[in-house]
């Protein structure tokens, strides 16, 4: 596998066979907001910028396993922090995000439609070229956590429906609905 500088490749609308055929690798470091899909999940309060996504991508050919020409396949690989909010204190958490796939790719939607039930790689179209970033950008959110949580809160839970400051007040003790029912017993 050999690197190749990234202006050689447009990684929005990329050449995957010819990609594939040089062996070719892309990487880069791009800031949060050029994924702005994933980016509206993300909880920026605090106005700090969240840590950049990290990615590479490899293009190789494989023999098909039906014989006949190779396969093109793209490796992908990212890394990225996400900030999200915790669904039980509502305060940010970093979640690390980490994409680790491999896709084959086929000469257009309808061969990848067909064939998607009887394989058990990712199928991508060669036609049209894909976008690199909009691949990538599934990816990682479907990396997201359903339920973004902290593993200890920060800070106590109020466990009152009202707020923090009905909690910190006293509440009067609730009346037994069957003490009544135990008197007329007596």
């Amino acid at each position: 596998m050999k690197d190749t500088p990234k202006t050689a490749w447009n990684p929005r609308r990329l050449d995957m066979r010819a990609f594939a055929q040089a062996g070719a690798s892309l990487q880069d470091e791009e800031p949060l907001s050029a994924f702005p899909r994933v980016q509206g999940e993300a909880a920026l309060n605090d106005g700090a910028a969240p840590a950049p996504v990290r990615w590479q991508a490899t293009g190789e050919m494989r023999a098909a396993a039906t014989g006949g020409s190779p396969d093109v396949w793209l490796h992908l690989q990212a890394e990225a922090r996400v900030p999200l909010t915790c669904q039980r204190c509502l305060a940010p958490v970093d979640n690390p995000l980490t994409v680790d796939r491999w896709f084959r790719f086929v000469a257009d939607e309808a061969a990848a439609e067909a064939q998607d039930d009887d394989c058990d790689e990712d199928l991508l179209a060669l036609e049209p070229k894909p976008d690199l970033h909009d691949v990538l950008e599934d990816e990682l959110l479907m990396e997201l956590p359903l339920v973004p949580m902290h593993d200890v809160c920060p800070e106590p839970i109020p466990l009152g429906a009202a707020g923090p400051e009905a909690a910190s007040e006293e509440v009067a003790p609730r009346k037994n609905p069957f003490a009544e029912l135990a008197k007329l017993k007596k």
